[in-house]
């Protein structure tokens, strides 16, 4: 048994980073699209997190309710799910604010020179 899977690293890999990942990633931009906050993603992460553990414990005779596992998964698909949600918040502030935000990276924009941002706290 090792730190971050329980039976072996191929079903880690392919479990929950390939197939719990592109769900956790898709995740994060429908709530990203929907304009919902981060702790709505953190709700469905822990829900697709406990579907990821039921079908390594369904599948592959891992540990059902370990915390350890858990905690790991949870981890690893709200990387991904952030990630996910932080690009498609940076594309939809710079493309439907563009007179007002610009990209800075794939993952942060900020204002435009000579523009006032009226939310900011003072």
């Amino acid at each position: 048994m090792g730190v971050l899977y329980a039976s072996s690293f191929s079903v880690f890999l392919v479990l929950v980073l390939i197939l719990g990942g592109g769900a956790a990633w898709a995740t994060g931009r429908a709530v990203a699209i929907t304009w919902r906050p981060l702790p709505v993603l953190a709700w469905f992460i822990v829900l697709l997190t406990l579907a990821v553990r039921f079908l390594s414990f369904a599948l592959f005779e891992e540990p059902l309710l370990s915390a350890q596992y858990f905690l790991v998964d949870y981890v690893v698909l709200g990387a991904i799910a952030l990630l996910g949600w932080r690009l498609a918040r940076t594309t939809q502030m710079t493309t439907q604010y563009v007179w007002l935000y610009e990209k800075t990276s794939p993952f942060s924009w900020r204002l435009k020179a000579g523009q006032e941002d009226r939310y900011a706290d003072s």
